[in-house]
């Protein structure tokens, strides 16, 4: 079990958890609070020059911890999978214009193929944008996704075939972020995180709560403590691996979406003191 956390240092907001907000309104609320740093998602970057963006979020003392999101590999045609590829190098390119270190990937699923040429085409899809991350600089991390977005979404849905996947390219330029909202119910998830761990593959670490019951599969996240997950359980297996990176609150929430952004920052940042 960890333990309870004291200050904001290690907590990171993704900017889709404050949705409503431009990027500029986040990262100046996120910084009045003493939040460590932020993980930018693509959409809030458009139109906006990205290098300058990125050194307003480091002016505001803001970590940028990784650029969500790539991925999205498998498709049924090559027109397509060459399409996927294209958008990956653009992200990179993003990531690295950015200050990122990282790409998060959700890694995609093809309706209407099989789930293991999905995987296959995934592997081949950060195979061939290895070399562009490694002249940009920037990590190429595979979230695994929980097996209800297997069809379309993601056909990676465990740690395990994470782990498989990052041991099988074997590079210094692909990681595995983890999401709890994902891999709680894994009964092999602490075996896992450790493997991961050893392996030098743990790259992200990402936090909310499982509600019960969703009334959305993917807009109804729960803030830490509203829902059934033992977080603190899994904080401690992921730092129990020697993982020092921050912890990422990351809510897709139509019910908070819909709240003063103000008060809903006050809610994360007491949930995160609290239940984290």
């Amino acid at each position: 079990m960890a333990k309870e956390l004291t200050d904001l240092s290690r907590l990171c907001i993704h900017t889709i958890t404050t949705k409503p907000w431009p990027i500029e309104k986040s990262a100046q609320e996120f910084s009045k609070k003493g939040v460590g740093g932020i993980t930018v998602w693509r959409d809030a970057l458009q139109g906006r020059n990205i290098a300058e963006t990125g050194k307003m979020l480091r002016e505001l003392n803001l970590e940028i911890v990784s650029l969500c999101r790539g991925g999205f590999f498998p498709a049924l045609d090559q027109k397509g999978r060459q399409a996927a590829l294209e958008d990956n190098f653009r992200a990179i390119d993003e990531a690295e214009a950015l200050g990122a270190p990282m790409v998060v990937l959700v890694c995609g699923a093809a309706p209407g193929q099989s789930l293991a040429e999905s995987r296959k085409q995934i592997q081949e899809g950060i195979a061939a944008c290895l070399d562009h991350a490694k002249a940009a600089g920037v990590k190429l991390t595979i979230e695994p996704l929980h097996p209800m977005y297997a069809g379309d979404r993601s056909a990676v849905n465990t740690l395990a075939q994470a782990n498989d996947m990052a041991e099988a390219l074997q590079s210094p330029w692909v990681g595995i972020a983890v999401d709890i909202y994902h891999l709680w119910w894994d009964a092999d998830l602490q075996n896992q995180l450790i493997r991961a761990g050893k392996n030098g593959n743990l790259s992200a670490f990402h936090i909310c709560d499982w509600k019960t019951p969703t009334l959305d599969m993917l807009n109804d996240r729960g803030l830490m403590g509203e829902g059934c997950i033992d977080i603190r359980q899994i904080r401690g297996w992921v730092e129990s691996t020697g993982f020092t990176g921050f912890n990422e609150v990351e809510v897709f929430s139509n019910i908070h979406w819909k709240e003063d952004q103000h008060v809903f920052l006050d809610k994360i940042v007491d949930a995160y003191l609290k239940h984290a």
